[in-house]
């Protein structure tokens, strides 16, 4: 009986996987990764002739109305549940309540501490507070604890060669990722990450990964989902964006008024203070340069901070206001903890 489970479950492998080498696109690709890095071409055939496709991984990247509409199969309770939340809580609110959870919080403490040897080198080598560091993979992989259970090879061959509106970057992104498997003598079928293929601790793309990437346990190879190398690769990352050491990044603001609308907010908009009129920081604030003007839309009102130029590195990582907002808070929470013990 066991044998024929076992023979059944291969060769639903089998039939799903779809031979690549087919495509003239892909052919195409073979023949540079053959030249550019000195790869075989039978291995090379070997590997694109048996790709699973990730249909999941796909549809994100498929234009919603392209989009076959997939049945809700959550039980009334759920549903019940999701509209209480809409009802009840603004776009901040929703979006915080998961990335700045007390488990969360506590994690990153109890991450800092267990690793506290190799914050302390790493923050005094690049400048980022340790704080920082652990939020950024607390919010990416909450700490290792899910660094992706995607084939990385499958998913990165499935988002270059099926049509979607990202394709041109997925091809550059898996060129990366066989330079990396081949440098780094990786099998490239072994490698997991997440529906886009990012990979490890931080949840680096291929291309981040070699141009951030850190061997800090000397072990010779970069591996982001060893502690070591992945806290010493985030800093890297915030360094090389031009993180400045000393620096604040954020502080909440006033204003007249529930709703903030008098300037344009986001990261990427930089005023001079002095023209902000009827907007000053709620506590201190030792900060000479151009500040952002972050929006936190929340039920009953407008959140509104002042974001440094630490701020938009954060977004340099994931652009996204709210993202960098989640991460400096983290940190802040993370920070809090560790001075209480």
């Amino acid at each position: 009986m066991k044998k024929a489970i076992l023979f059944f479950l291969m060769m639903t492998l089998i039939l799903s996987a779809k031979d690549y080498t087919k495509n003239p696109a892909t052919r195409t690709f073979i023949n540079k990764l053959v030249k550019k890095y000195h790869y075989k071409r039978a291995d090379l055939h070997k590997l694109f002739s048996k790709v699973k496709v990730q249909k999941t991984a796909l549809r994100a990247f498929i234009p919603r109305k392209q989009q076959k509409r997939r049945k809700d199969t959550r039980t009334e309770a759920q549903k019940a549940k999701a509209r209480e939340l809409y009802r009840k809580y603004g776009p901040w609110e929703r979006y915080s309540r998961l990335k700045l959870s007390p488990s969360r919080v506590n994690n990153g403490i109890k991450f800092v501490k267990k690793y506290q040897d190799t914050f302390k080198t790493v923050e005094k080598k690049y400048g980022v507070p340790k704080e920082y560091i652990a939020a950024i993979i607390g919010i990416e992989s909450n700490y290792g604890k899910n660094v992706g259970k995607y084939p990385v090879f499958d998913t990165l061959t499935t988002l270059s060669f099926e049509k979607n509106r990202r394709n041109k970057f997925f091809k550059k992104e898996l060129m990366h990722f066989m330079h990396l498997c081949k440098t780094q003598k990786i099998n490239p079928k072994n490698v997991y990450g997440s529906y886009a293929g990012a990979i490890g601790l931080g949840q680096f793309m291929p291309s981040n990964y070699e141009a951030y990437g850190v061997d800090f346990n000397g072990d010779g190879r970069v591996t982001l989902q060893r502690k070591q190398d992945a806290i010493a690769s985030v800093a890297n990352y915030f360094k090389k964006n031009g993180w400045r050491s000393g620096e604040p990044v954020a502080t909440r603001v006033s204003y007249e008024g529930k709703r903030f609308r008098r300037y344009k907010t986001g990261y990427r908009k930089t005023y001079e203070r002095k023209y902000l009129k009827g907007i000053a920081p709620k506590t201190w604030w030792d900060y000479k340069g151009k500040v952002r003007l972050i929006k936190l839309e929340k039920k009953t009102y407008d959140e509104l901070w002042y974001g440094a130029k630490n701020f938009f590195v954060i977004t340099r990582y994931n652009h996204s206001s709210y993202y960098a907002m989640a991460v400096h808070q983290l940190a802040g929470k993370i920070k809090e903890g560790l001075h209480e013990d």
